[in-house]
């Protein structure tokens, strides 16, 4: 398999979109939750970091090819 081949994987597609919906769910959790409470806010931090790290992977897994 080429490159161009290994970089249209859907796997690595399939990946980013899991980490957009991992991400979009962490804002939803963050600014949804009572403000009063800390647990949901940081629940909220902890997705939307989980989702950047997912996304990183599949970014640098394409650009790696």
């Amino acid at each position: 398999m080429n490159n161009t081949d290994a970089a249209n994987s859907p796997s690595h597609y399939i990946l980013i979109t899991l980490a957009v919906i991992i991400g979009l769910a962490g804002v939803y959790v963050r600014f949804v939750g009572d403000q009063t409470v800390n647990t949901t806010s940081i629940i909220g931090n902890v997705l939307m970091i989980l989702g950047t790290v997912v996304a990183l992977k599949a970014v640098f897994s394409i650009l790696k090819g």
